[in-house]
Order: structure tokens, then C-alpha cells, then sequence
């Protein structure tokens, strides 16, 4: 068997929906050279609307809910929380009327469409307490949506496959919920996204400093600790603007969440990917410190990432340029079965495999001297042309289902066999 026939690409896509929008804050000032001996700006917006007559602003609460309530399940409540979240720093006063504040937070808010640009580098895991029945197992689908600005965030999609070609994704809702920021407890930053019926709902927006410009390429993993608990965990890329660093993301329930930056010499680096447990009582990663390698780390302390060696350099040419994983390790008899991702000419991004060893991941046993995917013709462009990468695959049995993103704008699906995966590989 050839490396390129390894997977069949199966005709499900997921695409960009501008329609999909969250609500989310909207702040202006003054510039700096016109701001002195004036009022905040946002404060001399309130006392203009609250100069209008009360009759006209009960016809404006009107003509906002029309729009707000047919695309928004709670827009009453995050206009409200706007408010409340301005209150104190523009002087306003918190007993006016219900009208008032929903519009003066409808001023200081915006819609944003997450997803209007590109919904691409999907990561998936079995869907966490769900039961595999009719051997169909359940699983959620992560995926990073481009909007306004660049800007990235997390959305979800949940589905089924049969382990064959039978993949459904569920429909997702037309309504969208940004997260809720409720406080930092041991280092873990705790968001609510409560308001979401449906998973498909629930955005991870930027909520932090450090996430500025986006929530990067998730990286999901069912991990299982020493202990026997299980969570799903994702690592993720937060950028500000200007520096790129990995924080964490442990699904609660997957309506509540916990993420926190992660620390030490290797973390200030994109595309960590962590092994679905603990080896020899550590955790360990996958990475790509110095943009070429792909390094394993081990740590006593998940949040904490100080030591790391090169294991798997650039070998062939297709990934002459770069090499790093495609999500976390997958466990099978024969070892961890890591899907990897090349660049070579004209930056062009390949998926190819190799094989860890299961009790020393740093000792590379096999690899794929070709790839298993790669930019096609019908396939070539997009957003960011001859790109095809994946943020994490799922097993059923001896079957792979690897869902991959096309010129970083939309997302296909590719389902393989893990005996012809390795059948195609080299010793390394």
C-alpha cells in the first residue's frame, strides 16, 4: 500500500458560518491628545441616550430586541451584565431603569460572527461519559473559528462514527455564548458558558490579557490520571499580539471550565500536545520548542514545563522545513501513534505518522517516509494555500477517524486504518 492510500477523505466538510455571532464587550476612548478636560467618552454616550425622552427609549429597548432575541437566547442578561460591568468605572447609577440598562450595556457591547473567516484545525476526543452504542461512538470535535481582526477562538461541535466511513456531526445551534470570567481559584482561571444549551453554543473567547488576538488550536486528550479520574484536557497557544505562549484548558463539564497559563523554559512555544496519561508517574508532552523538532517533556507538575530533548528531527522532504505533532499520542499495542505535520516547499503542510516507543516515548521506533495527506488539487487553496494540518485524531478499535483543516479555512474528514498506518512506516 502506497502512504497516500492509506486514508479515504470521506465528503463531509465543515465550513465558515458568518451567521453564527456571539455577544461580546465594546469599549472606545477618546485619543489620548483629546481626552484632557473632557468626560470618558462612554460616559458622554450615556448622557446623551439618557437625554432622549423615556418614550423614545422604550421604542429603542423595542427595536433591539427584535434583532437580539431572534439570534441570541440570553441577550437580555449579557446586555445586563455589560451594564453592570461598566457601572462603577463610568460613575453610573446602578438604580436606573431596567430600559436604561439594557441599553446603555447594548452600547458597550458588539455582535461578533467567531467564525466569519475561517473554522479550521479541528482536534477530537470520545465525548466524555457517553456510551458507545450500535458501535457508535460518540465524540467531540474542537475547532478554531477566525473572525473580525483575526481574531481566534474555541467552538464545538459534538457527532457519531461507526469506526467505517459513518460520521454525523450533529447540527449546531444558531446561537452562540462567550464565556464568563468568575474568578481565579489556585491559579485556574474558571469560565461559565452555563447559558449554553447545546455545546455547539459555547465559545471559549479571549477572556485574558495574554489571549488578546486569540485562543489558538486546541489540542484535546481523554486524559486518565494514576487514580483512575478522567477529564478532557486541551492545551492551546494564547497570543496577545506580540508573544504566542501555551496555557491549559480542562473541560468541567463542558459548560464550565478551568484554564490557566502554563510556566517554565519550554511553555513560551506553540503546538504542545499532552499523552493521555501519566508515564513512570509524569506527565508528558509532545513539542516543537525550536520551531524545526519535535521535543518530549516530562514533568511532576502539570502547569510547569522546564525540561525537554529533541527526539525527531527532519528526515525527508516533505519536512525538510519543520516538523511537530498533530494533536496528543494515541495509545495501540504497538506503542504511542503520534500523526505529525511537515512543512516543505513553498510552505506546504503535509500529515504524516511515526511510532513512539510506550514505555521511553523519546525512542522514535518508526515514521512515515511520505505523507498520508497532503494539499490536493481541488484542495490547494484557501485562506493560507497548501496547507493540511490537524489538531488530534480519534481511535475506534484498530480505526483512525482524523478530522484536518484545508488552507487553514475549512475542515474535512479522513478515516484509515491503524495496520495500514503502519504498514507505510520505516524504521527510524
Amino acid at each position: 500500500m502506497k502512504a497516500a492510500d492509506v486514508f479515504t477523505k470521506l465528503p463531509l466538510e465543515l465550513k465558515p458560518d458568518p451567521s453564527r455571532t456571539v455577544i461580546r464587550p465594546f469599549s472606545f476612548a477618546y485619543p489620548e491628545a483629546f481626552a484632557r478636560g473632557r468626560p470618558p467618552r462612554m460616559q458622554e454616550v450615556v448622557q446623551r441616550l439618557l437625554a432622549l425622552s423615556p418614550a423614545m427609549r422604550r421604542r429603542m429597548r423595542t427595536l433591539l430586541a427584535i434583532p437580539m432575541h431572534e439570534r441570541h437566547d440570553n441577550a437580555d442578561e449579557t446586555f445586563l451584565r455589560r451594564f453592570n460591568s461598566v457601572c462603577e468605572e463610568i460613575g453610573l447609577d446602578p438604580s436606573l431603569s431596567e430600559t436604561d440598562r439594557l441599553l446603555i450595556g447594548a452600547y458597550f457591547s458588539q455582535e461578533y460572527a467567531f467564525e466569519s473567516a475561517a473554522l479550521f484545525n479541528p482536534s477530537i476526543v470520545r465525548l466524555p461519559d457517553a456510551d458507545v452504542t450500535d458501535d457508535k461512538m460518540p465524540f467531540l470535535l474542537s475547532l478554531r473559528g477566525i473572525g473580525e481582526g483575526h481574531i481566534s477562538s474555541v467552538t464545538f461541535r459534538t457527532g457519531t462514527w461507526d469506526g467505517g466511513t459513518d460520521v454525523v456531526i450533529d447540527p449546531a445551534s444558531q446561537h452562540g455564548t462567550p464565556p464568563r470570567l468568575d474568578g481565579v481559584i489556585d491559579g485556574w482561571s474558571h469560565l461559565m458558558c452555563d447559558e449554553s444549551d447545546d455545546v455547539s453554543e459555547t465559545v471559549i473567547f479571549p477572556v485574558l490579557p495574554s489571549q488578546r488576538q486569540g485562543v489558538e488550536d486546541l489540542r484535546m486528550v481523554n486524559f486518565t490520571d494514576d487514580d483512575g479520574s478522567k477529564s478532557v484536557i486541551g492545551t492551546y497557544t494564547a497570543f496577545d499580539g506580540v508573544k504566542a505562549t501555551q496555557e491549559l484548558l480542562r473541560g468541567v463539564d463542558l459548560r464550565t471550565f478551568q484554564m490557566r497559563a502554563l510556566t517554565g523554559a519550554m511553555t513560551a512555544y506553540k503546538g504542545m500536545a499532552l499523552f493521555p496519561r501519566r508515564i513512570d508517574g509524569k506527565f508528558v508532552m509532545l513539542g516543537r520548542q525550536d520551531n524545526e523538532n519535535i521535543w518530549l517533556l516530562r514533568s511532576d507538575d502539570i502547569s510547569h514545563w522546564d525540561e525537554g530533548e529533541r527526539i525527531m528531527a527532519p528526515k525527508y522532504p516533505w519536512e525538510f522545513v519543520q516538523l511537530g505533532n498533530c494533536g496528543s499520542p494515541i495509545e495501540i499495542d504497538e506503542g504511542w501513534l503520534v500523526f505529525t505535520h511537515g512543512v516543505g516547499m513553498i510552505r506546504g503542510y503535509c500529515v504524516g505518522a511515526c511510532l513512539l516507543d510506550k514505555s521511553d516515548p523519546s525512542k522514535v521506533l518508526a515514521r512515515t517516509p511520505s505523507p498520508l495527506l497532503f494539499p490536493s488539487a481541488e484542495q490547494r487553496g484557501g485562506y493560507v494555500p497548501n496547507v493540511t494540518y490537524s489538531c488530534g485524531a480519534l481511535r475506534h478499535k484498530r480505526n483512525i477517524l482524523l478530522p484536518y483543516a484545508i488552507g487553514d479555512e475549512y475542515s474535512a474528514f479522513a478515516v484509515g486504518k491503524v495496520d495500514d498506518i503502519l504498514s507505510v512506516m520505516e524504521p527510524a
